[in-house]
């Protein structure tokens, strides 16, 4: 490519940012809009959730002071001078949180994006992704893995903290773990093509280390391990072979703390989550089969799991082969019929959608199934905000409307302790002070 192409690519690339940030300004984009917090700000709603007790208040108001809220009752203090926005018959709820989420995918053949499109697209992509999570109402999420587009995230990331883009607060991995042949390697394609893998490749403890190091340098907030995969179901009965020994796992964990950072691992069943909980993992996501054993560390350890039922939902409905769309829903039915031995084994969950593979923005629908699948809607709740503030560690500081934490607020049509389901109909959304969506 020569150098005035590569001068007007990036020319083209800095006027879409540009466009899109303005874009998000000036509330051209799903009817939403972002207005500069003033000095004082009063929200009344019809109601307002205490997401610890379950208490509604009727009415609800809060009062937000710069990026923090500063009172939450029935009535609070309006100083002189500030706006009051009237949200009518919704309730107030703190900002959502999805602890497992895929900025760098969409919906299509996952393999064939990591292949077929540039990391710059993809990171493109990437930050419209983060707007539709954000207007949906989700104010902080975790980034399980760029699939390949290495610490591309650690840009998207930057530039949403430093208020160049749309996006909830993040948490970020880079590159997910694997092995050779694992779970995210390219196996389906002619060898001779060297098809990269969309992980970062560590075969032995010595190797995990390396690559530990290589993603933190690059920006990772946490790293994402591949444990188990792939996964099988031969006549009625699940599999899925282990990727690390629980020795390289603690290795693993226990060069992330050396530096302040936490492990998360890709387990879906036994004995591989069970060498996760015994390393110390963070959380186990997709977490389909846990033995009495593992239920009772995560417990003890508090680890959580992470369901990540709507990606099982949506590719049993959405299947590339009738066999696949078979093997997928029976996945669901073994992981709802497990998620209630999980419940009543008293074990931490957080709400983490696996979204990107279908459309960002539609994650709530993961709130939907959990309560279908037997926990109560203030516990789903709950996991969705108080649990993924702790696992993300911004726990006391977002996750509930407390003075002093960030203002971090959406509103809904209608009481979620009745109908969980319109949490998929955020009709207001704020992060830090700001109104992103009204």
């Amino acid at each position: 490519m020569t150098t005035r192409r590569i001068v007007a690519t990036l020319a083209i690339f800095a006027l879409y940012c540009a466009s899109l940030f303005l874009s998000a300004i000036q509330g051209q984009t799903n009817g939403s809009q972002v207005s500069s917090a003033p000095r004082a700000m009063v929200l009344h709603a019809a109601r307002l959730l205490d997401v610890e007790t379950g208490r509604i208040s009727t009415p609800g108001e809060i009062l937000v002071q710069g990026d923090l809220i500063a009172e939450v009752g029935s009535h609070v203090t309006h100083p002189h001078e500030s706006e009051f926005i009237d949200l009518g018959d919704t309730t107030l709820l703190p900002g959502l949180i999805d602890a497992h989420v895929h900025l760098f995918l969409h919906p299509g053949a996952e393999d064939l994006q990591t292949v077929q499109e540039s990391v710059p697209q993809r990171t493109i992509l990437a930050t419209i992704a983060a707007r539709d999570d954000l207007f949906a109402g989700f104010t902080a999420e975790r980034d399980m893995g760029t699939e390949g587009a290495g610490s591309a995230d650690t840009a998207v990331r930057n530039a949403i903290n430093d208020g160049l883009m749309p996006g909830p607060r993040l948490r970020i991995s880079g590159n997910a773990i694997d092995i050779l042949g694992g779970h995210e390697d390219a196996i389906g394609y002619n060898p001779a093509q060297h098809v990269l893998s969309n992980a970062t490749y560590a075969n032995n403890a010595e190797e995990l280390v390396t690559a530990i190091r290589g993603e933190l340098k690059e920006g990772a907030d946490f790293i994402k391990i591949y444990e188990t995969g792939p996964d099988k179901i031969v006549d009625g009965r699940f599999s899925t072979p282990y990727q690390y020994t629980e020795e390289e796992l603690t290795v693993a964990v226990h060069e992330a703390a050396r530096s302040g950072h936490r492990v998360a691992v890709h387990a879906m069943g036994e004995p591989g989550t069970l060498y996760a909980a015994r390393a110390g993992v963070a959380s186990i996501d997709h977490a389909l089969q846990l033995s009495d054993e593992t239920m009772r560390l995560m417990r003890e350890k508090q680890i959580f799991a992470v369901p990540t039922f709507t990606i099982f939902e949506y590719f049993a409905v959405h299947p590339n082969t009738p066999a696949q769309g078979a093997r997928d829903s029976q996945l669901l039915d073994l992981h709802a019929q497990e998620f209630k031995k999980q419940l009543a084994a008293g074990i931490p969950f957080a709400v983490g959608s696996d979204v990107g593979p279908f459309p960002h923005g539609t994650q709530a629908r993961e709130f939907v199934l959990m309560v279908k699948f037997g926990m109560s809607p203030l516990a789903a709740l709950q996991a969705g905000t108080l649990n993924g503030a702790k696992l993300l560690g911004w726990q006391n500081q977002i996750g509930a409307l407390k003075p002093g934490y960030d203002a971090d607020i959406i509103a809904v049509p209608g009481d979620p302790l009745q109908d969980i389901s319109i949490l998929q109909k955020v009709s207001f959304v704020m992060k830090n002070g700001v109104i992103y969506r009204k």
